[in-house]
């Protein structure tokens, strides 16, 4: 039993940090697409294979038995696969599993389209898939991606990875599936715990394109930093006014009066720079180049690096605006919303020469 896999990248459109402390996100799935290739052993052993290596183990009730310290590089993976293997909750046979490595620019650099959040979810999917299970593979990876960031994130980005599309996301509280995972009651737990809160939108009259500063930033770090400089009044009063910008940019999304939408982007964008030095020289640039192209953008994500998503009131303004980026040095991507996990017709070569050279 063997199967391909991919799954998209994400960008928020809207309510980062918000989403934190219960607002509500809106987020798009986006290419470039990530790669993974998974096929059922014979033995209980199991391998992960990515591009710095192999991890392996065996498989157990409790999770997988690794043979060493699982490196950083492996964790959201390794931990998808410990949780997707107490969810099945008995002896089982084992699996190779092997990732593609995440999107990265001109540089090097991740581009911050969610890469653990990705293979996250092709690692819950991949293992339900040879296990012939039926759990819940969107809620066994917010699960696993919220115990690999140690409580921080919102999810936002493992729900778009798996469902697709452009969303309208609220966080899910993982605790009761931490405590059943913890207690031998999470396949149970899976099945009896509320729906994910997450609605697919129509596809966007608008086109959007992402411009890489070439900086890179870590999220827990900032989500950190954020919250102890926010407290409970102030993170309220952020919420309502993320929430009210929010629906406004989902509104200009479907099309219509531009100019007021575009007037919602560079609010959310200023209510995010309320909360600390989010937004870099690079950032700046971007936004300021974006706008004499008659575009308006905002930061995505966490902020402190990566990039901002831009929207342009057409695909031709879209290309010209893209082009200028590029001539400043900037990495620049079209957009379009992709679909969510899925099965593909072929494996990539490379993984499939990974899988292929285990004993």
């Amino acid at each position: 039993m063997e199967r391909a896999l991919s799954a998209p990248g994400k960008l928020f459109l809207s309510g980062e940090y918000a989403v934190l402390w219960g607002g509500v996100a809106r987020l798009a799935a986006v290419a470039p697409r990530t790669a993974a290739y998974v096929r059922r052993r014979a033995d209980a052993r199991v391998h992960v294979c990515l591009e710095e290596g192999t991890l392996a183990g065996s498989t157990t009730p409790l999770g997988v038995r690794w043979e060493r310290e699982v490196p950083a590089g492996f964790a959201f993976v390794a931990r998808a696969l410990d949780e997707a293997l107490r969810a099945h909750g008995r002896a089982s046979q084992g699996f190779d599993l092997a990732v593609a490595p995440s999107a990265v620019g001109p540089n090097g650099q991740k581009l911050g389209m969610g890469g653990s959040a990705c293979a996250t979810v092709l690692a819950a999917e991949g293992a339900r898939y040879v296990l012939e299970e039926r759990y819940d593979a969107l809620k066994l990876a917010l699960l696993a991606h919220t115990q690999g960031q140690g409580g921080k994130g919102s999810g936002g980005d493992v729900a778009t990875s798996f469902a697709g599309g452009v969303l309208r996301y609220r966080r899910y509280d993982v605790a009761p599936l931490i405590e059943a995972s913890n207690t031998g009651r999470l396949r149970a737990a899976l099945a009896e715990s509320p729906s994910v809160d997450v609605w697919r939108l129509p596809s966007p009259r608008v086109s959007m394109a992402y411009a890489f500063t070439g900086e890179s930033a870590s999220t827990r770090v900032l989500i950190g930093q954020v919250e102890a400089r926010l407290e409970e009044a102030g993170r309220r009063s952020f919420v309502e006014r993320s929430d009210t910008l929010g629906h406004a940019i989902e509104d200009g999304l479907s099309g219509g009066d531009f100019r007021a939408f575009s007037e919602a982007v560079k609010a959310q964008h200023a209510l995010l720079l309320e909360l600390g030095p989010l937004e870099t020289e690079g950032m700046r640039r971007v936004l300021a180049l974006a706008a004499t192209y008659g575009a308006a953008g905002k930061l995505s994500g966490a902020g402190g690096g990566d990039g901002c998503i831009l929207f342009a009131p057409d695909a031709q303004v879209r290309a010209e605006m893209c082009k200028g980026l590029e001539a400043r040095g900037f990495h620049t991507l079209p957009l379009d919303a992709e679909s969510g996990v899925r099965g593909e017709a072929q494996a990539e070569v490379r993984l499939r020469t990974w899988v292929r050279a285990l004993s």
